[in-house]
């Protein structure tokens, strides 16, 4: 394909928050790779928060660390899955990153004396990290998400932005709006009039949307495609409709159908190559697998970050959930995730009973006392009762704490996070931590990225992975107080990844004729898992499940 200079894609969101533009973003992505071109993605949220890493969860969702360390919206999870691709901080931006910079390069005299502006000079930085993300990528193409809503005073910076690329690039830059049309139940019909309002007022910010991708209930007929078409300023055949569907993993296909990745490149001047590449075909039979599963298994997710008033928040959890789900799909399986309150089982020991209906049990990181003996009690009846477990960060460290209490019999151990004056401190901060701890330094400062691991030969973690070095993203700022080390490795405990200076205890686990599946990450593999390409733990853990599951079928017979 020839090459006519990179091409930048602002994505934008109408009408409410919340309809799929990360999908969106990493779909048309998605479908623009399978073309052969070489595709990077940028999230922007119009937030003064510096990164992602102090939203609180329930709120904001999950928090998604990148390979540099970087604390980021769960979009640029998204992204990464979609695309199969790391991404850098370069592919990151808030408004609060932004000013920063601004006004560091002001500081430095970097503007040679001029007076600094909210406009132009916060625009051209946002175009400057465009750009850089761009030649770090050697894109052909790069798909920007505008975080918020069309209208919110919030983004019209990044709006601006976009507004100044397109006149200086004019054949290069193009804009999609996802916009939600609402089909109230009373009335049944199909809404546009939200639409039209949308690009009127995109249009108040001097863009005009090149695309419009219809979000509803249903797919949106020819009728609607013409009247938006009319009162919009827009061929009708650049409205793409995008009903609602059972999986995330089908809107590139459905955008494929639609023509979407012919018309961007029309909309560009740029060839359109073969339709068909491996890559497509390979994501088509992940897509059937999801679709035609041939069994179903049962995962207890056991957490906190659930409530958000009367709703559950997955989001929280999102890349858990999708590393779970690749493992799962790729095994053929159908997983039934169950969200369960740490908090109900520190009410209630009855309810552990519950457990048993399950073929696995997961708890995943998170930070603070709350609901942690509920966490622990769980633990506790998981390994005593051969259930599959898996425990990720915080999870890994509260199961060295049930194994120092109940195998050990040091019942007075915990976390100095919450007990610092605990007579058995399992789990202590990082020497590192404590100065920041004490100053109050949280921002971006827990141990942030890849670090590698060393795994010990014969455990359930080196068969999985199948080497012996490995490489896994981190956010914590705890370890396993390495004074118990050989106390909990005396009792069974082993230590399957240790840091290649011996100091950090990465993987922890119980030995295979012991537990069928009882093991812990300091680190977070979900960050790693990908639809093609899951994440070899949570497939071993996947497995552990199905055998259970086939296993209490046998014992409770036909």
């Amino acid at each position: 394909m020839k090459k006519t200079g990179c091409k930048y894609i602002f994505v934008v969101g109408g009408v409410i928050s919340g309809v799929g533009k990360g999908i969106t973003v990493s779909s048309i992505s998605k479908i623009l790779q399978d073309k052969g071109l070489k595709v990077t993605a940028i999230k922007i949220d119009p937030y003064i928060n510096v990164d992602a890493g102090t939203m609180n969860p329930t709120e904001h969702g999950e928090v998604f660390v990148l390979s540099d360390g970087y604390e980021t919206d769960q979009d640029m999870g998204n992204y990464e899955r979609f695309l199969n691709i790391t991404l850098s901080r370069v592919n990151y931006m808030t408004t609060g990153s932004v000013y920063k910079t601004v006004i560091e390069k002001e500081r430095n005299l970097e503007y040679k004396g001029k007076c600094v502006e909210v406009v132009p000079h916060i625009p051209l930085e946002v175009i400057d990290r465009i750009k850089k993300a761009s030649r770090k990528a050697r894109a052909d193409v790069v798909v920007i998400e505008v975080g918020g809503t069309i209208g919110e005073y919030q983004n019209l910076l990044f709006l601006e932005a976009a507004r100044m690329m397109k006149i200086k690039e004019p054949n290069n830059v193009a804009f999609v709006m996802v916009s939600y049309l609402p089909v109230p139940a009373k009335i049944g019909e199909m809404k546009t009039k939200p639409t039209q309002h949308a690009v009127r007022t995109l249009n108040g910010a001097g863009i005009q949307p090149d695309i419009i991708i219809a979000r509803s209930e249903l797919p949106i007929d020819q009728k609607r495609k013409e009247k938006i078409s009319i009162f919009c300023n827009i061929a009708s055949n650049r409205i793409i409709s995008a009903p609602d569907i059972d999986s995330i993993y089908e809107v590139p296909i459905n955008f494929e159908k639609e023509g979407l990745a012919r018309i961007i490149l029309k909309l560009f001047g740029m060839k359109n190559p073969k339709n068909y590449t491996e890559a497509s075909r390979n994501w088509n039979k992940f897509v059937r697998n999801i679709q035609n599963p041939e069994g179903e298994i049962k995962i207890a997710v056991v957490g906190k970050y659930f409530s958000t008033g009367d709703f559950i928040l997955s989001d929280s959890y999102l890349s858990i959930i999708e590393a779970l789900k690749y493992s799962a799909y790729s095994l053929k399986q159908k997983p039934v995730l169950d969200w369960l309150s740490s908090d109900d089982f520190e009410k209630s020991s009855s309810k552990l009973k519950d457990l048993e209906k399950y073929d696995g049990i997961l708890i995943p990181g998170g930070f603070g006392s709350r609901g942690i003996e509920g966490k622990l009690r769980v633990i506790k009846y998981a390994r005593e009762h051969q259930i599959p477990f898996f425990g990720l960060c915080y999870g890994m460290q509260l199961a060295v704490i049930e194994f120092a209490r109940n195998v050990l019999k040091l019942r007075q151990a915990n976390t100095r996070e919450v007990d610092p004056n605990a007579k058995h401190l399992i789990i202590d901060v990082m020497e590192e931590q404590k100065n920041k701890l004490e100053n109050k330094d949280y921002g971006g400062t827990m141990r942030l990225g890849s670090y590698p691991a060393i795994l010990k030969e014969n455990t359930i973690a080196c068969f999985a992975y199948g080497k012996k070095k490995i490489l896994e993203r981190h956010r914590h700022r705890y370890e396993v107080n390495p004074e118990y080390i050989d106390r909990l490795t005396s009792k069974g405990l082993i230590f399957s990844g240790i840091s290649p200076d011996r100091k950090l205890m990465e993987i922890m686990e119980l030995p295979k004729e012991v537990h069928p599946f009882f093991l812990g990450t300091q680190f977070h593999p979900e960050f790693q898992a990908r639809p093609l390409v899951p994440h070899p733990l949570f497939t071993t853990f996947i497995k552990a499940t199905i055998k259970r599951q086939k296993s209490k079928n046998i014992k409770d017979g036909p």
